[in-house]
């Protein structure tokens, strides 16, 4: 069955650094685009970042762009979040996600807290 494990959150100060990992399994990874979502408290889940199958295509909600960088190895079946810069208010679960048909297929999160 389909599997997304996410790792790497913690907690950090202001302007530091996270790299998130997503390790897939149960598909055929390098097939489906994947994305990054976060959900800070009582917010909505919101995607921040895009990756195509090749890796040639992404896309950054206006929040993160310039600080977030999204990228995959195929033959690791791993898409990565690299995060800069981080600000209090990146402080939110995030989460994998790949959609293969119409089912979207989730990972359990990883939580991430931003000091100030």
């Amino acid at each position: 069955q389909v599997q997304l494990v996410e790792s790497g959150g913690g907690l950090v100060q202001s302007g530091g650094s996270l790299r998130l990992s997503c390790a897939a399994s149960g598909f055929t990874f390098r097939n489906y685009d994947m994305k990054w979502y976060q959900q800070a408290p009582g917010k909505e889940r919101e995607a921040v970042a895009t990756i195509s199958m090749t890796g040639n295509y992404r896309r950054y909600a206006d929040s993160v762009k310039g600080r977030f960088t999204i990228f995959r190895d195929n033959a690791e079946n791993t898409v990565y979040l690299q995060m800069s810069s981080l600000k209090p208010e990146d402080t939110a679960v995030y989460y994998c996600n790949t959609k293969i048909g119409t089912q979207n297929y989730w990972g359990q999160g990883t939580q991430v807290t931003v000091s100030s």
